[in-house]
């Protein structure tokens, strides 16, 4: 298999297209704007479909972990654009299941009602949809607008800051909970670990798509 083979069949095997969600709560490309926190900040809204999704796979890792089983190592997440039969990521990243004492389960995915942390993707600052909140929206403060999510923003959406935030084309976002002992992107590899799974999908990614993976650690530049 040539790279853009073993990409769409990673793809495939994990049935992306199929499960994927809008990653943002839309009027046609117009993303709503909620207000979260105490002072009331603007931020982009997650689609209730991604919402969903990420609190029913967190919720199997959460039980693993109660049970003792050692089922599921975490998450495995890609954002990404569709074009036809084809995912075009933008992002690829993964969530834990353990902490930084790797005997706790993270903060990141502890009480996933909690929409600060919402494994990665949560509206505080330092997360994926607080901080990219912080570029496109207004009255965010300077120092919370970082060069990654403008990054983020400029291939995402037309202008920015805006109060009616327009998606270039719509956002999608798949994630599953990895199971230890599933197979990664090279079969010959065997069992793929979520660490190395992230690395493999990340590196094979840059080189199929890379002028529109937004990943800047682990790409081949």
């Amino acid at each position: 298999m040539n790279k853009l083979d073993l990409w769409n069949d990673f793809c495939s095997r994990f049935s992306i297209l199929d499960n994927a969600v809008p990653l943002f709560d839309t009027e046609g490309l117009t993303v709503n704007i909620v207000n979260k926190g105490s002072n009331g900040r603007n931020v982009l809204k997650r689609s209730e479909r991604m919402k969903s999704l990420i609190i029913n796979e967190v919720n199997k890792i959460e039980a693993d972990y109660k049970n003792g089983t050692q089922l599921y190592e975490g998450l495995i997440y890609i954002m990404f654009w569709k074009e036809g039969d084809n995912v075009i990521p933008l992002y690829i990243g993964k969530t834990e299941k353990y902490g930084k004492a790797n005997k706790n389960i993270s903060a990141n995915l502890k009480n996933i009602q909690n929409e600060a942390f919402f494994a990665r993707w949560g509206y505080n600052y330092s997360y994926h949809l607080g901080d990219l909140s912080a570029v496109v929206c207004f009255g965010h403060p300077e120092e919370k607008q970082t060069k990654k999510y403008k990054k983020w923003a400029s291939m995402m959406f037309n202008e920015f800051p805006s109060d009616k935030p327009q998606l270039k084309k719509e956002v999608y976002f798949w994630t599953t909970a990895w199971k230890t002992g599933d197979v990664g992107v090279w079969k010959e590899f065997g069992a793929t670990s979520l660490t190395f799974l992230e690395y493999l999908l990340i590196g094979l990614a840059s080189d199929i798509f890379p002028d529109f993976l937004l990943n800047t650690e682990g790409v081949n530049r």
